[in-house]
């Protein structure tokens, strides 16, 4: 597998990924943006989209955020330069961004969080920062100057007066210009300053990983959910203290056996982080079909050669256990044995699957109604 641009993905990951940036001359060359400025003030005015709106000088106040949905008047009092309107998920509601993404399947799946899109007139940006992933910058209309390097985090000085952790004492370490079709990759902590050159759109494709926090907190969740966690702690072999407010060390050693005994099941710990991981970013991306089809509808469709391909806004992942196959898909989980489990990874490769390895599982009943499941949930639709 390569990068776009052309380097081997092995060795992109082994000296650039989660260590230092790469600049990538022409990495898409002769990209054309799949919407105009127009076309994203429009989407920053849907009630499903989020957005944001950064001005670095609103009335006095430095580096302010509005965030979305706008009324459309709310773009012509703007000023003149010197701000910046983010659209989150576009990949969600356009499907050639959608497409783009599978240009990065060298990151795994549920790695890939979204592509979001920068525009800003000349001089617009959202202040120097740094951020907690990783992400690949590409030029998509008009230029921006970047400037980065130098690893920052909490303590790092911030401006006061703003909701947004823009870094006050900070000047990078090198400034390149890209044009459109040049990209920039960026490891989580490292500074960074893009300014508009002239009327610039960039777009942002980002890849997520979850804090500590939330593995601890989602899985014991999911654990209380699948088990019966109402059970006591007991202690039949229970003796007089000398001091009764003393917490003995068998104390601390039957607690720790239990909660051993109940995180190292790391069956339960792979169905609970597919699911984790695939769950959509909003309810309002991946919706029931319209119209429902039946298992054999499917399989006609299929056998005819129609295309199926992802919702937009939909994650797939999968694992394999020893005698079966888990496929994550939007946060539920459907555990395939026997000759379904290659399914799983055809599914999984990319968001449009082989057609012609596909069909050769229409024929099975059972797969028929998995994949008749997944077009009525609304992650796969016929395109």
């Amino acid at each position: 597998m390569q990068l776009p641009g052309g380097m081997p993905a092995q060795e992109f990951l082994r000296d650039y990924w989660q260590k230092k940036p790469l600049v990538i001359r022409q990495a898409f060359a002769g990209f054309e943006c799949p919407v105009s400025a127009d076309e994203l003030a429009g989407l920053a005015c849907e009630d499903a989209v989020e957005s944001r709106i950064v001005i670095e000088n609103d009335k006095g106040k430095p580096w302010q955020l509005h965030n979305g949905p706008f009324e459309p008047e709310r773009f012509s009092k703007l000023p003149d330069s010197h701000w910046t309107l983010l659209v989150q998920g576009l990949d969600h509601w356009v499907p050639d961004f959608a497409d783009l993404l599978d240009e990065f399947r060298f990151v795994p799946n549920w790695r890939l969080d979204d592509i979001m899109a920068s525009y800003a007139p000349k001089g617009g940006s959202v202040g120097p920062h740094y951020d907690q992933y990783d992400v690949f910058l590409l030029q998509a209309e008009g230029h921006r100057r970047w400037t980065f390097g130098g690893h920052c985090d909490h303590t790092s000085p911030r401006v006061d007066g703003t909701p947004l952790r823009i870094l006050s004492s900070w000047e990078g370490e090198e400034t390149v210009t890209l044009a459109p079709g040049d990209m920039l990759y960026l490891p989580p902590g490292v500074g960074h300053h893009g300014v508009a050159e002239d009327d610039c759109i960039t777009l942002s494709i980002g890849f997520r990983a979850p804090t500590v926090d939330d593995v601890l907190t989602g899985f014991t969740d999911f654990l209380c959910s699948r088990s019966d966690a109402s059970g006591h702690l007991d202690d039949p072999d229970l003796k007089v203290q000398d001091n009764p407010g003393a917490i003995g060390p068998d104390v601390i050693h039957r607690l720790d056996r239990l909660i051993r005994d109940q995180l190292s099941d790391q069956r339960q710990l792979a169905l609970w982080f597919g699911q984790y991981s695939t769950a959509p970013k909003s309810l309002e991306i991946v919706v029931p079909a319209e119209e429902p089809v039946t298992p054999e509808l499917l399989g006609e469709l299929i056998a005819a050669g129609n295309p199926l391909r992802w919702n937009e806004g939909s994650r797939f992942a999968y694992h394999d256990f020893e005698d079966e196959t888990a496929l994550f898909v939007d946060g539920e989980q459907f555990l395939l044995r026997g000759d379904a489990g290659p399914l799983a990874p055809l599914l999984c490769a990319g968001a449009r699957p082989d057609m012609g390895a596909l069909a050769s599982f229409a024929g099975d009943d059972a797969i028929q109604g998995l994949l008749s499941t997944l077009v009525n949930q609304g992650s796969l639709y016929f395109d």
